[in-house]
């Protein structure tokens, strides 16, 4: 057995049937044959619950006996849940995958073919599209660009754009597979982060050692978005999600290259503060951004900066390049 897939589950009452029976018909897939032998693709499915008590739960112990659960007695956030089931699982690639998603068949042996073709490769993000309009992307890997922004590749665009593999900035946590020594290696998901942004981060963090995030379109995801949270745009979301974009460019920029960039991500900043003060909500950002920043000096933020090696210099030349490349792709989609 090769993956272990990881369901963080908070409150999924109205979308846990749907994932589970989407991976019970993967699991009764015709496995591939290679050189008359089944190929080992075979996968166990853990979900992480983060104390839920909307009966979610008791779903998952009652109608999918085969499904592992882990279960924490109050809610951690994505990130403990994730590292929680990452530590528990004994397969060389975890799966990471929320409870409002459903895979379409092919999906696992998808990513797991990329997965193998590179050593080098972290992560591997699939093509997600929106549950509401399956025609159209809900996230095609993440991009990261020198104005501090972290967006979804192809986020309402027709899908048929975006049927090329390709390079991204880091896959996105709701869905993806991961190297899961690497993770371990690279501390498992920062818990400062709670949830959101969360993957930039660590795939952020991969880069500067070495590894690629890629994106594999053959492995297919619908996703309902925003389960959790509630809404795309809300209080919780952007007070924490300022505060962990702050926190992650401290943590992973070198006094150096944070200096070459404080223009940019000061454009930045207030482009975004002026976004949020349309929605009545700028004081928020900017409330959350200033957090953000004071973690950096705290003491957990200090344990968990990456610090700077000469032989990562080149590493982290590429990524430097990539935040501006990022800056404008965000501009021609691509």
């Amino acid at each position: 057995m090769k993956i272990t897939v990881v369901i963080p589950n908070y409150k999924g009452k109205e979308y846990i049937r749907r994932c589970l029976d989407s991976l019970r018909a993967q699991q009764e897939e015709e496995p591939e044959e290679s050189q008359g032998r089944m190929t080992d693709w075979e996968f166990s499915v853990l979900v992480v619950d983060n104390a839920s008590a909307d009966g979610s739960l008791e779903i998952v112990r009652q109608e999918y006996p085969e499904v592992k659960v882990i279960e924490l007695p109050e809610n951690t956030g994505f990130c403990h849940a994730v590292n929680v089931g990452i530590r528990a699982a004994d397969t060389p690639y975890v799966l990471l995958l929320n409870n409002d998603t459903e895979v379409k068949p092919g999906f696992i042996r998808a990513l797991l073919r990329r997965m193998e073709s590179d050593q080098r490769i972290f992560s591997v993000s699939p093509l997600m599209l929106s549950m509401q309009d399956a025609s159209r992307v809900d996230d095609a890997g993440d991009r990261y660009n020198a104005l501090g922004w972290a967006f979804a590749r192809g986020k309402g665009q027709p899908a048929e754009r975006y049927q090329k593999p390709a390079r991204i900035f880091a896959a996105c946590g709701g869905a993806s597979l991961y190297r899961r020594e690497a993770v371990l290696s690279l501390g498992g998901f920062d818990e400062n982060h709670f949830a959101y942004l969360e993957d930039i981060d660590i795939g952020y963090r991969a880069q500067i050692y070495g590894w690629h995030n890629v994106y594999e379109p053959q492995a297919k995801v619908l996703h309902a978005g925003s389960a959790s949270s509630g809404s795309r745009y809300n209080a919780f979301k952007v007070s924490l999600s300022s505060a962990n974009n702050a926190y992650l460019i401290g943590k992973n920029m070198p006094l150096l290259q944070l200096l070459l960039n404080f223009p940019l991500l000061l454009l930045g900043f207030c482009i975004k503060t002026a976004f949020f003060a349309k929605k009545k909500m700028g004081m928020l950002y900017v409330k959350g951004y200033a957090e953000g920043i004071a973690r950096c000096f705290s003491d957990a933020g200090k344990d968990h900066k990456v610090r700077f090696k000469w032989r990562n210099l080149g590493h982290y030349c590429r990524v430097q390049m990539t935040l501006w490349l990022d800056l404008v792709r965000i501009f021609i989609k691509s």
